[in-house]
């Protein structure tokens, strides 16, 4: 299953950050962040979790860029 999130970050470097910590998480098969559009595509491992996965992104992600969104 893919999805795509709104999110704000401050710069492209920045989106890197939480493009990479959310490919890291558990239960994303892949994901990216397109900084121009201010938008995060994942997509989840078959059988995860969607909302838990989703808290470990936004967790994790917060880690590497603490002043970033992701609206879920």
């Amino acid at each position: 299953m893919k999805k795509t999130y709104k999110i704000e970050v401050d710069c492209a470097n920045c989106a890197n950050k939480m493009e990479e910590a959310a490919k890291k998480t558990p239960g994303v098969k892949d994901a990216s962040v397109n900084f121009m559009a201010l938008k995060m595509k994942v997509e989840f491992e078959d059988g995860a979790d969607v909302n838990a996965v989703m808290a470990d992104v936004v967790k994790n992600c917060k880690a590497v860029e603490d002043d970033c969104v992701i609206y879920l």
